[in-house]
C-alpha cells in the first residue's frame, strides 16, 4: 500500500493548485489522475484560461502581470474591479443562494491566489482576443473579465504541472478511485479499479461534476440532457461526488443546473482536445434562430459572460436541439477566433434570401420574415458599443433585443449551425471556507476536503465568465494548506513508538 500525508483526486487546475499547496507546506503528496498521461487536466485543459479576479487598478494588474508594458497601458482601458463588484456579480448570478462566507473567501483571496500562482509559473496576460474592443483608439474590456493564461488552458495545465513534477509531487494516471474508507487509525484508504490501494492523513477531491455521465444528467438534470455534447473532459463523471456521499457529505447546490453553452453542431460529442474551440459565445452580437425561423432568446440581455452559460439549455428546447447564429458585416469582424476555425459549421451568402435557402431544415420564408421584423425594430438612432451595455435595443418584438441590436442588412452575410454543448454541472458536494467536506449533519468530515467542479456552493442558475478557474485555484490552494496543516498535527499528537 502507498502511503501519503496527503492525496489529491484530480489533476485538473483545482487539483493541481491543491497539490502545490499542500507540497508548500511540507506534505509528501500524490495525485491520482483517473485518465492517461495525455489527457491529463480535467477540463481545466478544454478552458480558454480566463481569470475572473478582483483588482484596483492597473498597479493590481501588473501584480499578475509584471511584464505588462507602458504602451499596453496606454493604449488601454482596464478600469478597475472591485471586491464588491465581484461579489455582487456572483451573488447576483446565483440569485443570492450562493454561500456566502464560500464566496467571500473566493473573491477576497482571488488576487493574492492568482500571485501565488506565478509564483508557481503561471504566466498571465491581458486577454484582448475575446474580452476587449477597440473604441476610439483604446483597447476597452467589457464583462468583469480583463486577465487570461498564456496557452490557454492547456497552457495552465502545463504551467502547473511543470512545477509540480519538480517539487516532487508523485503522479499516478489509469488511476480511478472508485471507493473510500477509513482505517483504524483515521487514514483514508483509496481504492482504484486498476486494483491499487492508496492511504492518506488527508484527501482533497478535486474531480469535477457530472457532466459526461449520461445516466445522472438525465436523472438530475431532466429529460433531454442526455442528448447534449459534452464540451470538456469524458473523464468527469461525478466519481468523487459518489464516494463523498457514501461515506455521509451532504449533498448541495443546483443539482439540476449546469454550465452549458452554444457549441458547433457538428462537434464531436465528446471533447477532443485537438478539437477546441467548439463553443460560440459571442451571439450577442447578432440573430439567433430556429428551425421555425424564429427567435427565442434576448441576445443582448447582457454581456455574454454573463448569459452564454444558459444557452445551451435554451437551444435544447428547440425543434431539432438546434439553432443558428447570423452576423453580417456589421460585426463579423468583432468574432473572436472560436469563429474562425476551420472545423466551424458556417454557411456564407451574399443575401439574406440565398442565406435562408441554403439553411438545411430552416424555414425560410418565416426566417426571412423574422429578420424583416427585426431589422425594422432596431432603434437606428441609438449608438452602437460592443464595450458597453449600450442601449440600442428592438422595439415592439415579441423577444426583444436589448443591447447592441444591429439590424442584418449589410452582406456578404454568414450563419453558424449550433446545439448544445455542456461544460459542468453546478450540484456538488457543501464545503466550508476552509475547503473541508461537511456531512449530513453540518460538521466537517475528518480530513477531506473538496475544490473544483465539485464544490455545489457556487453557481446556481447562472454563471459568471471565469468564476470556476479562479474559484478551483482559491479553494484549491485552501484545501492543499489546510490538508496540510491538518496532518501535521494529527501527525504530533500520535503518540511515537
Amino acid at each position: 500500500m502507498n502511503h501519503y500525508d496527503v492525496i489529491v483526486l484530480g489533476s485538473g487546475n483545482a487539483g493541481l493548485c491543491a497539490a502545490l499547496s499542500a507540497r508548500e507546506q511540507g506534505a509528501r503528496v500524490a495525485l491520482l489522475e483517473r485518465a492517461p498521461l495525455e489527457q491529463r487536466g480535467g477540463n481545466t485543459a478544454y478552458t480558454g484560461g480566463a481569470f475572473r479576479v478582483a483588482y484596483r487598478g492597473v498597479d493590481d494588474l501588473r501584480l499578475l502581470m509584471p511584464d505588462l508594458l507602458d504602451s499596453e497601458v496606454e493604449s488601454s482601458d482596464f478600469g478597475s474591479y472591485t471586491q464588491e463588484a465581484f461579489y455582487e456579480e456572483l451573488a447576483t448570478q446565483s440569485q443570492y443562494r450562493a454561500d456566502p462566507e464560500v464566496l467571500d473567501t473566493v473573491v477576497t483571496e482571488s488576487l493574492d491566489t492568482l500571485c501565488w500562482m506565478t509564483r508557481q509559473g503561471v504566466r498571465f496576460m491581458p486577454i484582448y482576443g475575446r474580452q476587449a474592443f477597440k473604441i476610439d483608439g483604446r483597447y476597452t474590456f467589457w464583462g468583469g473579465l480583463t486577465v487570461e493564461v498564456s496557452g490557454g488552458g492547456q497552457g495552465l495545465v502545463e504551467s502547473l504541472m511543470r512545477r509540480a513534477e519538480r517539487n516532487g509531487i508523485e503522479f499516478f494516471y489509469d488511476s480511478r478511485a472508485h471507493h473510500l474508507s477509513r482505517d483504524s487509525q483515521g487514514h483514508w484508504q483509496i481504492e482504484c479499479a486498476n486494483g491499487q490501494i492508496f492511504s492518506a492523513g488527508a484527501l482533497i477531491l478535486a474531480t469535477g461534476g457530472f457532466h459526461a455521465n449520461l445516466q445522472w444528467r438525465a436523472k438530475y438534470l431532466g429529460p433531454g440532457w442526455d442528448l447534449a455534447k459534452v464540451r470538456g473532459s469524458r473523464y468527469n463523471t461525478g466519481d468523487g461526488i459518489r464516494m463523498a456521499l457514501e461515506i455521509g457529505a451532504k449533498a448541495h447546490g443546483n443539482w439540476s443546473g449546469c454550465h452549458a453553452v452554444f457549441y458547433d453542431v457538428n462537434a464531436p460529442e465528446l471533447g477532443d482536445l485537438n478539437l477546441l474551440n467548439q463553443q460560440k459565445n459571442y451571439f450577442h452580437l447578432g440573430v439567433v434562430v430556429n428551425a421555425d425561423g424564429k427567435r427565442f432568446v434576448d441576445e443582448g440581455a447582457d454581456f455574454r459572460n454573463y448569459t452564454y452559460s444558459g444557452m445551451g439549455a435554451k437551444v435544447l428546447q428547440q425543434p431539432g436541439g438546434v439553432a443558428w447564429q447570423l452576423f453580417d458585416q456589421h460585426s463579423e469582424h468583432l468574432l473572436p477566433d472560436e469563429y474562425r476555425v476551420r472545423h466551424a459549421t458556417r454557411i456564407r451568402a451574399d443575401t439574406l434570401q440565398e442565406l435562408a435557402a441554403k439553411l438545411d431544415g430552416v424555414n425560410a420564408i418565416a426566417l426571412l420574415d423574422t429578420l424583416n421584423q427585426y431589422n425594422a425594430a432596431v432603434r437606428r438612432e441609438v449608438p452602437f458599443n460592443p464595450a458597453v451595455r449600450d442601449g440600442r435595443s428592438t422595439q415592439g418584438l415579441a423577444v426583444p433585443k436589448s443591447n447592441w441590436a444591429n439590424p442584418l442588412e449589410s452582406g456578404p452575410f454568414v450563419a453558424y449551425a449550433v446545439t448544445c454543448g455542456i461544460t459542468f454541472t453546478y450540484g456538488g458536494l457543501k464545503v466550508n471556507s476552509e475547503a473541508q467536506v461537511i456531512d449530513e449533519q453540518g460538521q466537517p468530515i475528518t480530513g477531506l476536503y473538496a475544490a473544483g467542479e465539485l464544490v455545489g456552493n457556487l453557481y446556481y442558475v447562472k454563471y459568471a465568465g471565469g468564476a470556476g478557474l479562479t474559484s478551483g485555484s482559491v479553494l484549491g490552494r485552501i484545501a492543499g494548506k489546510t490538508a496540510a496543516t491538518f496532518q501535521t498535527q494529527a501527525h504530533a499528537a500520535t503518540p511515537q513508538e
